[in-house]
């Protein structure tokens, strides 16, 4: 029994180590302080320490019960990943009305052109009542824009902090709009407007879609867990051939195939970002010609 207590407590070092690497903590990083304190502010973020007592209780626990250490690992993964597959996609959804918000601002500034003095005016007017989910955005750029920033730079800064490919297009048509003094922005952003709330439909058809598939796999792994620990608990002799190094071995083995059987199918219900054609870098052209 204590044998088996120090391997889970093995185990559950080496799942710290591996989560280390998880969080991004380069192995040649600098410390800031000791790395184990370096190791403790990145685990401080919020349900992270959570998650890896949870996974390091499930080793030590299933090493107990079954004295095999690579079972310990799996049962550390498996709660490490299972929360995050079997939790609601809320992010599909955060993403649908940050694209409707973005229509809305669009929107706005299309109808206070007319009234106001120029694209500037035009911006701070409709920054005064901008859709809560890019409030914050929209209220910096204002700010930007305020302590006299240039228009462009602002929009670049502003297509930075919403990070959204729709407010992408938004941005490079204000911005060709403030060097080229274009007549018809009213127009060309009201398009624009009219494509954002299409692709937030699209979105809302595509989330549904993934939320069937991820209820697949839900099913999935919940039956092949079910089977294994009916297995465990009710036919101890079936599972006698895994006690020794060949049968971990081949445990490990079966474990990779469902894990990346697993895997894979968790991809394909993950949503798939489209591609930004205005980057952070350029929202500092001085940076960016810096660099050539």
């Amino acid at each position: 029994m204590l044998t088996a207590i120090l391997c889970g407590l093995g185990v559950a070092a080496g799942i710290t180590l591996m989560l280390r690497g998880l969080l991004g903590v380069p192995a040649d990083a600098e410390p800031k302080g000791s790395g184990a304190g370096e190791l403790l502010e990145r685990l401080k973020a919020p349900g992270t320490t959570r998650r890896v007592l949870f996974s390091a209780a499930a080793a030590v626990a299933t090493v107990v019960f079954t004295g095999w250490p690579v079972a310990a690992g799996i049962a550390a993964l498996a709660a490490w990943v299972l929360p995050g597959m079997f939790a609601k996609d809320s992010g599909a959804a955060g993403d649908q009305v940050r694209t409707e918000a973005i229509a809305t601002f669009t929107e706005a500034l299309r109808d206070t052109l007319g009234a106001a003095a120029g694209l500037e005016q035009s911006i701070l007017a409709a920054a005064a009542n901008a859709p809560v989910p890019i409030r914050a955005e929209v209220a910096e750029l204002a700010a930007n824009l305020k302590a006299g920033k240039r228009l462009d730079e602002a929009l670049r800064a502003f297509a930075a902090d919403l990070g959204d490919a729709t407010g992408d297009l938004v941005v490079a048509a204000l911005v060709l709009a403030s060097r080229q003094q274009a007549r018809n922005l009213g127009e060309v952003l009201g398009e624009l407007a009219r494509y954002a709330r299409e692709q937030a439909a699209q979105s809302m058809r595509i989330t549904a879609d993934r939320a069937r598939t991820r209820s697949s796999v839900r099913i999935i792994v919940v039956f092949v867990l079910a089977v294994a620990g009916l297995l465990v608990v009710m036919d101890g002799s079936y599972m006698t051939p895994y006690n020794g190094p060949t049968g971990q071995i081949v445990l490990a083995v079966v474990a990779g195939v469902f894990g990346v059987a697993f895997a894979w199918l968790n991809k394909i219900a993950a949503p798939k970002q489209p591609t930004r054609f205005l980057t952070r870098l350029q929202a500092n052209p001085g940076d960016e010609g810096a660099g050539r």
